[in-house]
């Protein structure tokens, strides 16, 4: 009959993109996917009837991969268009799923045994931040992880820390020994001479209480340093 469409005419053209995309990841898995389009997939779920690649390619642009997008700011995504709480929302859930999943794989085990899964939760914490944070991992005598607490946030290129709050921490949590670890936004991540005066703080502070500081780890986009590695601790 004149003026009818046949099944799929009236489909919008992302719908069938959608499909073979997941699909595609379903078969192949993600290393098969660019970074777009893996983007693409996590939009979908708060994008419902638009197109989502130009967004996604969009995020890529101005961030520069899929886990820089996942771990910007929200309010620097706000900045790019299209972009609102929805997408927003989005990208922090997963965000925070990828977090939970690697600090799942520490907790209860021995840290110093798991130092590989131990530095990949730390980079993927810290290593994007745009500001400084300092964190502590509290051990239990079999040097298992029992908490993990930031304990301050700070500017670009420092973070207030306080020696006692961090022994007092560790006190209530009844913890035998730290691991601390902070974050340099520049990407460099070579101690500096304020880092190796707070470590030395914090080691004589705990030593007193009998409480092991086993390592330092300084976090940055390049890598990392261990103040252990490094002999400075």
């Amino acid at each position: 009959m004149a003026g009818q469409v046949s099944d799929g005419e009236d489909q919008p053209h992302y719908l069938g993109h959608r499909e073979r995309l997941r699909a595609r990841f379903l078969e192949a898995g993600a290393d098969a996917l660019p970074d777009y389009e893996l983007l693409e997939l996590v939009l979908f779920a708060a994008i419902k009837r638009q197109d989502t690649k130009p967004r996604a390619k969009a995020l890529i642009a101005k961030f520069g991969s899929f886990a820089d997008v996942i771990a910007a700011e929200p309010r620097r995504l706000g900045d790019v268009g299209g972009v609102g709480e929805a997408v927003i929302a989005q990208l922090k859930i997963v965000q925070a799923a990828a977090l939970r999943l690697s600090k799942t794989q520490l907790l209860n085990r021995p840290a110093l045994s798991s130092w590989s899964a131990l530095l990949d939760y730390c980079s993927a914490a810290m290593a994007r931040a745009s500001a400084e944070e300092f964190r502590v991992l509290f051990l239990d005598r079999k040097n298992a992880l029992i908490a993990d607490e930031v304990q301050s946030h700070g500017t670009v290129d420092h973070a207030p820390v306080y020696p006692r709050e961090i022994v007092k921490r560790a006190l209530e949590l009844s913890a035998s020994a730290l691991i601390l670890v902070h974050n340099h936004p520049s990407g460099d991540p070579t101690p500096s001479r304020a880092d190796i005066e707070m470590t030395r703080e914090i080691v004589e502070a705990a030593r007193a209480l009998r409480i092991a500081v086993h390592d330092h780890l300084v976090i940055g986009r390049g890598g990392h340093a261990s103040f252990k590695a490094l002999g400075l601790l």
